[in-house]
């Protein structure tokens, strides 16, 4: 049977998104990092899908087909969450496509790349 062993987000400054991620995920760079390439696995060895982040001059697309949803515990918890994204760099986005009473709120990275913080207890 298959598993996801990473999910890869190209990015055009990978020093850049490796400065974001680590902090937002807590996660770690894997050995041989590269100047274009780099694998981020959880700290300490603790389970969690790899993050790679690839370098890429592929522009960012405003809808992605694939994204990162990011849980949070509760609304209290999404909020803080979404403070200390933007304080590290990510940036709201003004996304046009909310459903009525939404449990998630849509960011971007450093790059540009699109996120969800959901709230998962929300209804």
């Amino acid at each position: 049977m298959l598993r996801v062993g990473s999910v890869v987000l190209g990015v055009a400054d990978v020093a850049r998104a490796t400065a974001f991620w680590t902090e937002a995920l807590g996660y770690v760079p894997r050995e041989g990092r590269r100047d274009d390439w780099v694998v981020l696995v959880p700290a300490g060895g603790g389970e969690g899908v790899q993050v790679a982040l690839m370098r890429t001059g592929t522009p960012v697309q405003e809808h992605p087909r694939v994204h990162l949803d990011l849980y949070a515990r509760d609304a209290e918890e999404q909020a803080a969450e979404i403070e200390r994204l933007l304080a590290l760099g990510g940036q709201r986005v003004d996304w046009d496509s909310y459903p009525q009473d939404p449990d998630f709120v849509v960011l971007a990275d450093t790059e540009g790349n699109r996120f969800c913080v959901i709230d998962t207890s929300h209804g």
